[in-house]
């Protein structure tokens, strides 16, 4: 089964290579530290990049994507998410009415203990069938 990490990885190349850079440690080390504002980046730590061990904070996660003109969350995630998080916005405007409203925003008002007081007592709810 493919992580996270290696998913990730592909989506790197793949963007790298769209931009017409080769995949390679010393490319992306070079390319990256040219842009970023922080501590550089080792060879070392950008192979685990392309290799699918490790994946970039967000702060370098952004200087990826400006450089490789990819969004951050195409980037990071997959090139369906903005798709997946609109269809989510709209199946929640679809379906939440006017009184359903005003109780998220009295929800919303709650303390932390009522919230959580609240949560628990939907999910048992959504458990009875």
């Amino acid at each position: 089964m493919t992580n996270v990490n290696e998913l990730f990885a592909q989506r790197l190349i793949a963007a790298m290579q769209a931009q017409g850079y080769k995949p390679r440690p010393v490319v992306l080390e070079r390319e990256f530290n040219l842009r970023y504002h922080g501590k550089p980046m080792t060879i070392s730590g950008v192979r685990k990049w392309l290799i699918g061990t490790a994946m970039p904070s967000g702060d370098k996660l952004l200087t990826l994507s400006k450089w490789l003109d990819i969004p951050p969350e195409e980037l990071a995630f997959d090139k369906d998410i903005e798709k997946a998080i609109a269809q989510r916005e709209a199946r929640w405007k679809e379906e939440i009415g006017y009184k359903d409203k005003d109780v998220v925003d009295a929800y919303l008002a709650l303390s932390t203990a009522q919230k959580k007081i609240i949560r628990e007592t939907i999910i048992e709810f959504s458990k009875v069938k």
